[in-house]
């Protein structure tokens, strides 16, 4: 019985050993509370998410199970240590620990929540079922990534006393030493992002850029690669790639056409005014087709035009160019039925050959009995 308490009332580094066992039992409780603490609160968030709450009750769940037993156990301790009586030298080791597992566990739920959310966000901008971008989701990650631990290792530095301001000077520049050194690289991977982001085209679009048409079979880091419609393959940079204006068909809902028909201008008013609602009926006949207007825009000397305009309701191109091909035709032979001829073009025009008039007058005879009059004053 003496012995024992000898034991209870030893010290060590100064403290009664009584204590040591009072901080373990604290810490041991606020360990296990914390955890019973977190259960419950992510089966809370996910029956209400289960109710159809909010979106970030969904993301909560998914955050706090990020939680890292490490940094449980250290605040644990760290609880407990607490509620002894520390020297001065001690205390100011504790308050490092206590900003080291609250700033390592706060950058794993940040770590958790970029990646949570850049999923989430690819995932929603992927259209037609089209897969998530991995390479550009990957290297997005990445890069949040990177700047999460550098700032958090900074940070821990700096909560040492370590002078950081050299690290920050050396990592700027150093950074723009990259940056100069691959600058082209650069530029084309962060077109690359805005692609893979912003989404003007995705693989498998119908494209047209300064003139040149194809279909996007990769998007790389540094270069996106067409099939052209003549069946060779196309590589552009993706920086060179946005600096253009874009032409995406395949996002294309439907198409508008402008027709524009000129017939004689000797064509009697009569007759036009039977000609818009001629147009209209033929455009109408067609299948997949809503038309829009049908007028005489304007005439002059040469002809008289008539400009028409309705919309092929999909896209395809090819069902395009038959509705065309038969609006056309069935154009011309009702203007044929209707003996309205179309205008032509070419100018005839009809030139004097002085010369050759003179010529041929001196050489033909004189009339006998001609009497040149004068004219007197």
């Amino acid at each position: 019985m003496m012995d024992f308490q000898l034991l209870i009332h030893s010290h060590f580094l100064d403290i009664p050993l009584l204590s040591w066992i009072t901080a373990c039992g604290v810490a041991v409780v606020a360990y296990f509370v914390m955890h019973a603490f977190i259960g419950l609160f992510k089966r809370r968030l996910a029956a209400d998410s289960d109710l159809g709450a909010a979106h970030v009750a969904k993301l909560i769940p998914q955050i706090l199970g990020s939680t890292s037993n490490i940094t449980l156990i250290i605040t644990s301790v760290l609880i407990g240590v607490a509620v002894l009586d520390l020297p001065a030298r001690w205390s100011e080791r504790v308050n490092h620990l206590w900003f080291l597992a609250f700033g390592l566990q706060l950058a794993l739920w940040i770590n958790k929540t970029i990646k949570v959310l850049s999923k989430r966000y690819f995932t929603a901008v992927a259209t037609d079922g089209a897969p998530v971008s991995r390479v550009s989701h990957t290297i997005i990650v990445w890069a949040l990534q990177f700047v999460l631990w550098v700032v958090f290792a900074l940070a821990m530095l700096s909560n040492v006393g370590i002078n950081v301001s050299a690290f920050i000077a050396s990592l700027g520049i150093g950074g723009i030493a990259i940056a100069l050194a691959v600058q082209n690289v650069l530029g084309d991977l962060f077109a690359s992002l805005a692609i893979a982001v912003d989404k003007p085209f995705e693989v498998g679009d119908a494209i047209n850029i300064n003139g040149i048409s194809g279909t996007v079979e990769h998007v790389g880091l540094k270069t996106t690669r067409l099939r052209a419609d003549s069946g060779e393959q196309i590589v552009i940079a993706n920086a060179d790639l946005l600096k253009n204006t874009i032409r995406n068909f395949k996002r294309m809902k439907d198409r508008r056409v402008q027709l524009l028909v000129k017939v004689a201008s000797d064509t009697p008013p009569d007759v036009l005014e039977q000609v818009p609602p001629m147009l209209r009926s033929i455009v109408e006949e067609q299948a997949d087709v809503r038309f829009d207007r049908a007028h005489l825009k304007l005439f002059d000397r040469d002809s008289i035009e008539f400009e028409v305009i309705y919309y092929v309701l999909k896209p395809e191109y090819g069902l395009y160019m038959d509705t065309q091909q038969a609006v056309n035709l069935k154009i011309m032979r009702e203007l044929l039925a209707r003996d309205i001829s179309f205008s032509d073009p070419i100018q005839k025009i009809k030139y004097l050959d002085i010369a050759g008039v003179e010529a041929r007058e001196a050489r033909r005879p004189q009339q006998t009995g001609q009497v040149k009059l004068s004219r007197q004053f």
